[in-house]
């Protein structure tokens, strides 16, 4: 069975066309109208109320005579991370665009996140029914600003032909020979990702919503099933109050009271909308939902199949939950669940501040889990900001290490820190000697660097793009045990960061991609704030009366643009925000004094160590440890030099 992933820029008709699919295939007798709020996959009282899609809702269809699976996926950046967990399991994605408006900066987003997952797409310009579509130049800025392999093919003439031949050497020099183009080279091309083809149409006037389909129907090929049995979950969710582990199998079967891990299936669902009927089996290629496990969560990969990779979309905002006249602990179980279901939201909770943390997108985020939690589970909060999420790095390599010896345990730890490639998050790996620390005790040590979020030295933020690496250490043949090797890895990891702290440790920030367009007579003030902002942007595109201007900005100074636009635009401005990853923060300096964050006085995270004597343990200051360590140092030159395999 394939499975196809409706994704979209908000406003481009996703929902109308996902509800046209639907009923030209005869799944739905009624068509049903985002404005009527009666969509069949946007069944939620917000997404009625709003008009938008938040959740992703999986139905049922007929490509001819085969059955299929449609993926529906929020279309507001605020909710990406959604779309995100869907792409990995598809087939095949469709996306939309509005033939009236340009390409956003949120749909070259959505064609990256395509791109890194490699998920062969389809593209339906919609709205070209209303003023200002334009056929030839959306199509130019498809095969400018997206892919060359952009190419209409409603109709394969000898013209659409030539112009597919000539994406691939080798077919083209196969069609000069034959004058043929076989249907299986156009599926391949698709495939491969060489060719995206193009569907023009009016959504909601069913324009065009029939050539799609026979375009799905006859340029789209099965995924060979995986040769053991392996699926990948891609969301969960609660449905009155049961929990729903929603995954694709790529391999294999599932049949109820089969085991996954440790937990039995005990049903096996196969969901329509909001209705669902109980399967007997679940093949390769098809979805299902599995209630009432608890033990997985979104991205995990079930059988021979991997996880998945941390998603590329990460939140940018921090906020705390302010539950004014609720009870705390009802709050914090809420907003597990929630985080549960959104595993980006990294819900936590200060025992020692008694409060609950939780990370973003957007603004429009915060409205809908503040309505969440009040249509769910009847509690009235707010959220508090609490500014952007900052993480921290290094720009050279340092030796960290930490000894943990209290009475009667023993352990020393070495580790090379080096800074990682840009997006690399943390590598962890070893280049000692087992004739020095055996696999069992290195294995332990880099278990724990892995096993909790390690945080920098410079505000308490958390690690990323750094290169760590198990250098050397000692152990006890009598007293060393696997804690102990713990406690050692995580110090020696703080001690290298402040080493380098006033001279190496580095403050990212996030930082967006913006598209803003505005009255033209304005352009001159946006260009200046964008610059009082550290923004950077590229030259303006006038259109008429409104020009549009393109670039990048921190979020710190971006993050609140929206009302200082709406101030002097009039309302005639629009503003489009999309995460572009971290950079070396504008302003490092003052930060790190607001923030005023004490490395040393971190007890969860402390860069000292415990060394003994005299039979008993005492603590060592950080700076003391080179002067105190059991194992020799590496000198700066075969440390700088050190190659890892």
């Amino acid at each position: 069975m394939k499975t196809f992933g409706i994704v979209a820029h908000v406003d481009a008709g996703k929902t109308t066309l996902s509800e046209a699919l639907l009923y030209q295939s005869g799944q739905l007798r009624t068509l049903g109208r985002v404005d009527n709020q009666d969509t069949f996959l946007d069944p939620d009282a917000l997404e009625q109320a709003r008009g938008i899609t938040i959740f992703s809702h999986a139905a049922q269809f007929k490509l001819g005579d085969a059955p299929a699976t449609l993926l529906d996926t929020p279309g507001h950046l605020d909710f990406a991370a959604q779309v995100e967990q869907v792409l990995d399991v598809l087939d095949y994605a469709i996306l939309v665009v509005a033939g009236n408006a340009p390409l956003s900066g949120h749909t070259r987003t959505l064609w990256q996140l395509l791109q890194k997952y490699q998920v062969p797409t389809f593209i339906f310009v919609n709205k070209m029914d209303a003023v200002g579509a334009d056929a030839d130049k959306t199509l130019k800025s498809l095969q400018q600003d997206l892919d060359a392999g952009c190419l209409p093919l409603a109709q394969l003439d000898d013209d659409a032909k030539e112009a597919i031949a000539v994406l691939d050497d080798d077919v083209l020099q196969a069609y000069l020979d034959s004058g043929d183009l076989p249907l299986a080279t156009i599926q391949h091309l698709i495939a491969k990702r060489q060719l995206f083809p193009v569907y023009f149409g009016a959504a909601l006037k069913l324009d065009g919503v029939s050539a799609l389909l026979d375009g799905l129907s006859t340029y789209t090929v099965e995924t060979p099933a995986r040769p053991e049995f392996s699926a990948r979950v891609f969301k969960i969710t609660y449905d009155a109050g049961v929990r729903l582990t929603w995954l694709r199998v790529l391999g294999g079967k599932l049949v109820p009271k089969q085991m996954l891990g440790e937990e039995q299936i005990n049903q096996l669902r196969v969901y329509n909308g909001t209705k669902f009927t109980v399967a007997n089996q679940i093949n390769a290629g098809e979805v299902c939902a599995i209630p009432n496990l608890q033990n997985t969560r979104a991205g995990m990969g079930l059988g021979s199949l991997p996880d998945a990779p941390s998603p590329v979309l990460q939140p940018v905002l921090s906020y705390a939950l302010d539950p004014l006249e609720e009870d705390l602990h009802a709050c914090l179980q809420a907003m597990q669940e929630l985080g549960d279901e959104d595993p980006q939201l990294h819900v936590t909770w200060s025992k020692t501040l008694q409060e609950i943390r939780l990370q973003v997108m957007g603004p429009i985020q915060i409205e809908i889990l503040t309505a969440l939690l009040h249509d769910r589970f009847h509690l009235t909060v707010q959220f508090v900001a609490g500014g952007v999420l900052y993480r921290e790095t290094v720009d050279q390599v340092v030796e960290g290490v930490g000894h943990f010896e209290p009475l009667r345990h023993y352990a020393e730890v070495h580790l090379r820190i080096a800074p990682g490639q840009l997006g690399s998050g943390l590598v962890f790996d070893s280049a000692c000697s087992p004739d020095v620390l055996t696999q069992n005790f290195q294995h332990q040590i880099l278990t724990a660097l892995q096993a909790k979020t390690q945080l920098g030295v410079l505000i308490g933020a958390p690690l990323t793009d750094l290169h760590v690496t198990l250098i050397s250490g000692r152990a006890s043949v009598k007293h060393s045990v696997g804690g102990d090797f713990r406690q050692a890895a995580w110090r020696a990891l703080r001690q290298g960061l402040m080493m380098l702290h006033d001279h190496g440790d580095v403050l990212l920030e996030p930082w967006y991609r913006f598209e803003l367009v505005v009255p033209t007579e304005n352009i001159g003030r946006a260009m200046t704030d964008i610059q009082r902002m550290q923004g950077e942007f590229g030259q303006p595109e006038q259109n008429g009366e409104l020009t549009r201007l393109t670039g990048t900005a921190p979020v710190s100074e971006m993050q609140d643009y929206a009302t200082e636009l709406r101030g002097y635009a009039h309302g005639l401005g629009q503003l489009s925000l999309v995460p572009d990853g971290y950079r070396p923060a504008h302003d490092q300096e003052a930060v790190v004094t607001e923030r005023a964050y004490d490395a040393k006085a971190d007890v969860e995270n402390t860069p000292d160590s415990v060394f003994c004597a005299h039979g008993a343990g005492y603590p060592v200051a950080w700076h003391e440890v080179p002067d105190m360590a059991h194992v020799p140092y590496l000198d700066h030159d075969a440390l700088t030099q050190l190659t890892v395999k």
